[in-house]
């Protein structure tokens, strides 16, 4: 781990990194997690890996859009509840001012192929960055030796990829089966 100390937590710091963080977050919800990584876990020490996967989880599994719940659920533990506001604010608004530009200018937009070539470049990036998050879980449920999560992931891969699984009835399944089966493992 990183010897440098820990930044101290400010409201305009998570405004600002949260900001921009959202503002670079393009392909769906799965991209924030590497840059709030990045940015929280790896540059400031405010959170962990461990919270960081307790968060993602917890935003999967809530209602909304899964970038604004795992802002709100950081702001919230770092600054409570002016810091969840904070922290839907910065998520919020990035994609709330493209958005306007974007219908501002749609003709424009929608029929410019250098900005359709800009947005199939950042869509690999999205899907890089993606099977980067993948790959560090898959490496530290492996590094934990513990069988029933490499079953679970490996059972729900193949569930959904090869018989169209509805992803939301894998989940619960999922969750089901960690609260019965996982409750009395400990994990670091």
């Amino acid at each position: 781990m990183d010897t440098k100390p820990d930044i101290k937590f400010s409201y305009w710091l998570l405004f600002k990194s949260t900001f921009i963080v959202s503002m670079f977050t393009v392909g769906g919800g799965y991209v924030i997690i590497p840059l709030l990584k990045a940015k929280f876990v790896d540059e400031y020490h405010w959170i962990n890996d461990q919270e960081t996967l307790d968060m993602i989880a917890i935003a999967q599994s809530t209602p909304g859009i899964m970038a604004v719940n795992t802002s709100i659920m950081l702001g919230y533990k770092m600054g409570g509840l002016f810091g969840a506001i904070c922290g839907m604010f910065a998520t919020v608004l990035p994609p709330l001012i493209i958005i306007t530009i974007v219908a501002t200018f749609y003709d424009l937009i929608a029929t410019n192929e250098h900005v359709k070539l800009v947005l199939k470049g950042m869509q690999c990036g999205a899907t890089a960055l993606l099977l980067n998050v993948a790959i560090d879980l898959l490496r530290k449920q492996f590094a934990k030796k513990l069988i029933l999560p490499i079953i679970i992931i490996i059972a729900t891969f193949i569930a959904n990829l090869f018989f169209d699984v509805n992803i939301i009835l894998l989940v619960l399944i999922d969750g089901v089966i960690g609260f019965f089966l996982m409750r009395d493992k400990i994990y670091a």
